[in-house]
């Protein structure tokens, strides 16, 4: 992976180690800011786009637990790999819950850290679906218009009703709920695009819109959204056609 692109925030107390490590990283062609402590992280951080952030976490004035979720509270999306000499099984569960992509124990092989983090930017940087940047769809006998946010029924009879008017969350759920036709969508990707934060209470919450969508989309038999225990939800649409009869 070529890495000439990429800028990466380092927050290492240690202010030899972190020079080594920022060198070692330079050497790979990676563009790399050096803060020595929390704050002076968070303040780099505000002030550029990064496309890693590798946090120590037992640091001065502020520790990397606690920069971490100030990081997502800014921006959900780019990835975290926390360095550490603890470890703690409870330490390693905190970082993941704060939204980490990699934890890495000291001491480390150096070329181990350089694997870890071309491993997390091949995932956060993969080929863009084109399915994100659709904007209409077919779902069995309906068609959603996603920027209207209007759903219609195209079979429908005179006297029947036949376009609604969806919500923005409802309108967002159906569009990922199409991304993921006859497939599994998870339910933390929902949540976190959508709700951004997997919590017991947004679960609860899509739930009830998953409700909602169910009753939009019952005038069409072929078309039902399953709950896949521990997953998330699949939106079937069967081929009625080739039914036998």
């Amino acid at each position: 992976m070529a890495s000439a692109n990429y800028k990466i925030l380092l927050v290492e107390d240690d202010q030899n180690f972190g020079d080594v490590l920022r060198s070692y990283l330079e050497m790979h062609d990676y563009a790399v800011t050096l803060a020595t402590d929390g704050v002076l992280g968070l303040e780099a951080f505000r002030k550029n786009n990064y496309d890693l952030c590798i946090l120590d976490v037992m640091m001065p004035r502020k520790d990397g637990f606690t920069l971490a979720k100030e990081i997502r509270e800014r921006n959900q999306e780019v990835p975290i790999i926390f360095l550490t000499a603890k470890t703690m099984k409870d330490d390693v569960l905190q970082g993941f819950k704060l939204g980490a992509d990699d934890y890495i124990s000291k001491p480390f092989n150096s070329e181990e850290l350089l694997l870890r983090i071309q491993a997390v930017l091949k995932r956060f940087h993969k080929t863009a679906d084109p399915r994100d940047d659709q904007r209409e769809f077919t779902i069995g006998k309906y068609h959603f218009n996603y920027p209207v946010r209007i759903l219609t029924f195209t079979e429908a009879k005179p006297d029947e009703e036949k376009q609604w008017k969806l919500s923005p969350k409802e309108a967002e759920l159906l569009k990922l709920f199409c991304k993921y036709i006859n497939d599994v969508m998870p339910r933390t990707e929902a949540l976190t695009k959508i709700w951004h934060e997997d919590t017991y209470f947004t679960a609860r919450s899509m739930d009830v819109f998953v409700t909602k969508l169910r009753k939009y989309l019952a005038k069409d038999p072929s078309i039902e959204i399953v709950n896949i225990h521990g997953n998330g939800f699949q939106l079937l649409i069967k081929d009625l056609a080739a039914s036998p009869a």
